[in-house]
């Protein structure tokens, strides 16, 4: 219950800021010096994810190479090509901008820390979640802006070179990562002291980055184009792909012979799509589009998906999921 109430207070929190950003948008000069600041916050947030990620638990989990060939088919193949193939429902009723928001979603790398956590509540396979999920946020690094150059700034930019695009993300996301790792016997006992600062850095910079977003796409006029029954039908869209991937992430695993533990790991780092990668990453790839309808998608297939995630981990830790028959 408390997990729940936690949860729905960051909920609460992020339609706060997107309410706030409504009524008192941040623009102008104000709007660059938060925007530094918020950079400055997500360079942070993953140097203390690197510092956190245990490096035997990394190299544990690589050597289980078909797990997470199974995972990056989902994250890296599945999902873009799920997206795609629903342009010619998607595009007339979301419009081109909403849409752009809904393939990046499925172009982006999975959660860390919510795969990971859901996976232990379930009992499943958490070394190999550990490297998963951190393999899929740094290989995504590179992956998703080459699938946003091709399938949507491709299209709309010509000439558009995701170099400089992976150069800043490298910067901004890898290299604090690296640091952090190579900084983690340093830093990580401090860390286990205040075990709850990389939930609060993560919280509070998506809470900071969505605020930047929507007070620069309210400032453009993003109410005036979205409606509320576009919202709905967004959340409609992404409520049912959501349960189309689940679906797949739960019986494909079964049907390849994975073990129970595997099974789970498998379900949760392969159905979900991360947040506080992915804004940061709009913010870089997307200069002089639309943000906040970029990140729209994400927003709200994220609280959907650790609202499922989270009933479904706390009944299979009660009733667990069946080995595979032989």
């Amino acid at each position: 219950m408390l997990k729940l109430l936690a949860l729905d207070r960051f909920t609460i929190l992020l339609i706060v800021m997107v309410i706030l950003a409504t009524i008192v948008p941040v623009s102008g000069l104000a709007a660059n010096i938060f925007s530094v600041i918020t950079s400055g916050a997500i360079a942070i947030l993953f140097f203390l994810h690197g510092a956190k990620i245990s490096r035997e638990a990394l190299v544990d989990g690589v050597m289980h190479w078909k797990f997470h060939l199974v995972v990056f088919t989902f994250t890296f193949a599945l999902f873009p090509l799920l997206g795609l193939m629903a342009k010619p429902v998607l595009l007339p009723i979301l419009g081109q901008e909403l849409y752009w928001g809904f393939l990046f979603m499925c172009f982006l790398p999975s959660t860390v820390q919510s795969s990971i956590a859901f996976t232990s509540v379930a009992k499943g396979n958490v070394a190999s979640a550990v490297c998963s999920a951190s393999f899929s946020n740094l290989i995504g690094m590179f992956i998703t802006p080459i699938l946003v150059s091709f399938f949507i700034l491709g299209q709309s930019q010509q000439g558009f070179d995701p170099t400089s695009s992976i150069i800043k993300i490298t910067l901004l996301l890898l290299v604090p990562f690296v640091l952090g790792q190579l900084l983690r016997p340093y830093v990580y006992p401090h860390m286990l002291k205040t075990p709850s600062l990389v939930k609060f850095f993560d919280q509070s910079t998506i809470l900071m980055v969505v605020y930047g977003a929507f007070s620069g796409a309210v400032v453009a006029g993003l109410w005036t184009i979205v409606s509320w029954q576009t919202l709905l039908i967004l959340t409609l869209v992404c409520s049912i792909f959501l349960t189309l991937i689940m679906l797949l992430a739960f019986y494909i695993p079964k049907w390849l012979g994975f073990n129970k533990a595997d099974q789970i790991a498998i379900f949760f780092c392969s159905s979900k799509k991360t947040l506080a990668s992915g804004v940061p990453m709009a913010q870089i790839l997307f200069i002089g589009q639309p943000l906040g309808m970029i990140v729209l998608p994400i927003m709200i297939f994220h609280q959907i998906q650790l609202m499922v995630c989270g009933v479904i981990a706390n009944y299979w830790s009660k009733h667990p999921v069946s080995e595979p028959q032989e």
